[in-house]
């Protein structure tokens, strides 16, 4: 079985390195926003069998338990990978044979996107990568099997997950893609967000910031 995974932090956590130009509330507005454009896109996949939701933050489970994902509680605020691997263990059991991971950060995300990166995965053991725009980090990994290497979300994560492939000789693939490169994670990403996003929850809640006119 296809399995998306997404994974969110509490509300109260994202978003933290756009403190200095967005309060607390805010940064918590946009972080839903972000989530539920990718819970959608998520939704909207026809690869995928199942959608779940791995977060510690009782309102995203909820949102997922409404919109028909599957919710995974990790209970607390335990780290993106540790989350990960919670929810790839039980994800596994219930006959997840490939795992796309999306980060809940990448709102311009569609389930063309994901469907792509499903397509890609080819038949066998392996790994696919969407990198971020700087070619540093990774928004969305594939694996099949589910667990075949840990998720090294984080700095460098690209490299790291490369490295894992090569260390276990799993075959792996860097899958380009313009809309999920984009994480919003600074002032700078969300001028660029503006200028190419379509009608999202994302931008609305941009334009009511008033971001989305300079």
């Amino acid at each position: 079985m296809r399995v998306i995974l997404i994974a969110a932090k509490e509300l109260v956590l994202a978003k933290t390195r756009l403190g200095s130009v967005m309060p607390a509330s805010e940064r918590v507005d946009l972080a839903r926003a972000m989530y539920r454009d990718v819970l959608a896109a998520a939704l909207g996949s026809r690869a995928a069998g199942l959608v779940a939701v791995v977060s510690s933050d009782p309102a995203l489970l909820e949102l997922a338990r409404e919109a028909g994902a599957m919710p995974i509680d990790e209970g607390y605020a335990r780290g993106l990978n540790a989350a990960v691997a919670l929810a790839t263990s039980i994800l596994a059991a219930r006959g997840a044979s490939v795992l796309c991971t999306v980060l809940s950060d990448i709102p311009m995300i569609t389930a063309v996107d994901i469907d792509a990166v499903f397509g890609a995965m080819g038949q066998g053991p392996g790994v696919v990568l969407v990198p971020s725009r700087d070619f540093s980090g990774t928004n969305v990994i594939a694996r099949s099997p589910a667990g075949v290497i840990a998720t090294r979300f984080g700095r460098q994560s690209l490299a790291r997950h490369l490295d894992d492939c090569r260390a276990r000789a799993v075959r792996c693939e860097v899958l380009r893609q313009a809309r999920p490169a984009l994480d919003l994670d600074l002032l700078g990403d969300l001028y660029e967000f503006v200028r190419t996003a379509s009608t999202t929850h994302t931008l609305s809640q941009l334009s009511r910031l008033g971001i989305a006119y300079h």
